[in-house]
């Protein structure tokens, strides 16, 4: 398996040499920093393989995952959870802004998939129960913007993701938690060919 993914990134490393184009194929790897919308903080991943329908339009299908701790508001009190791993598969488009010989190019971008919710559990500050996130995945969408330079890409992307029940021991529902999160990512792809022709 490692053989296969190392002769794929070469041919699309090889592939970079030519100028960006309608039917070429790219692949980018992005790393950031997550702000959960009700606090907290964590880390993000993600890997995209893109088509380029246009030169300046492709789609795409992103492979995320984002380690987040969460404040949890639960009976009037915050509470930090554990570090939870959500997992995301979300069909992407994105459309660039870009000249004819320049390589700083704008985009903005959006998409909408599954998003695997990490069960997360917690003590209650105020009963001393252990009270734990509702797991079931959701339906959801992002909407980004950003820019890319080169081979290289910065941008920032908004998770919009149904709320999660809070659930006892017992599995009684006790609240509902958020679930949105804000991306700030750096990365790079390769293959696609580059945006100065």
């Amino acid at each position: 398996m490692k053989k296969v993914i190392l002769i794929v990134f070469i041919a699309l490393t090889c592939n970079g040499i030519y100028a960006q184009k309608e039917g070429g194929f790219r692949v980018g790897l992005d790393l950031g920093y997550t702000i959960p919308s009700n606090g907290g903080g964590g880390l993000l991943l993600s890997i995209e393989p893109k088509y380029n329908i246009k030169e300046n339009m492709n789609i795409g299908l992103r492979i995320g995952s984002a380690a987040m701790i969460r404040d949890i508001q639960d009976n009037g009190s915050t509470t930090s959870a554990k570090v939870s791993v959500n997992v995301s598969y979300v069909g992407t488009y994105d459309y660039y802004f870009n000249k004819a010989g320049k390589s700083f190019v704008p985009y903005i971008g959006g998409g909408a998939g599954l998003y695997s919710i990490a069960n997360v559990e917690y003590d209650d500050v105020d009963t001393s129960d252990q009270i734990s996130v509702s797991a079931a995945g959701k339906m959801g969408a992002l909407v980004r913007g950003g820019f890319e330079w080169g081979k290289f890409r910065m941008g920032m992307e908004y998770n919009l993701v149904p709320k999660s029940d809070l659930q006892n021991l017992n599995g009684d529902r006790v609240g509902t938690v958020s679930n949105t999160y804000l991306g700030i990512h750096l990365g790079f792809y390769v293959g696609g060919g580059k945006w100065r022709k």
